[in-house]
């Protein structure tokens, strides 16, 4: 005898990232370069952006301190088919550093920065299967 189980596929949607930070308004000025516009949110200290279909909100919360002690913790990507031309253009904005330069990683490009709280993100390619 076979048991069939039935499950029922939820789909999630990833809508929107908030960094919680001492500075929102270091954090600000830099996603505002890193994004190339003005915030499509601007709420006191917390400041939002679209970006694709996902929503990106930096802004001051009070339980951060200093850098983040875990940066690799949890990352973001940024897709671009322009890695290594964004990659030249992010590393010259104030508070970002380079943690590792464009490497090819199964035909994808990628390259990760910090910003000035320490939070890793990384410029990617786009997937493709």
């Amino acid at each position: 005898m076979v048991a069939v189980i039935h499950s029922t596929v939820i789909m999630l949607n990833l809508n929107s990232i908030m960094v919680g930070t001492m500075q929102p308004k270091v954090m600000a000025e830099c996603y505002e370069q890193i994004f190339q516009k003005k915030p499509d949110m601007k709420d006191g200290e917390w400041s939002g952006w679209s970006v694709g279909s996902s929503f990106f909100t930096v802004g001051h919360h009070s339980k951060m301190e200093g850098k983040t002690k875990d940066p690799g913790r949890l990352m973001f990507n940024l897709e671009t088919t322009e890695v290594k031309e964004e990659f030249d253009r992010i590393k010259e904005i104030k508070g970002i550093t380079v943690i590792k330069e464009p490497y090819e990683m199964q035909g994808m490009w990628i390259a990760t920065f910090a910003d000035p709280d320490g939070n890793y993100f990384q410029l990617m390619s786009p997937w493709e299967e």
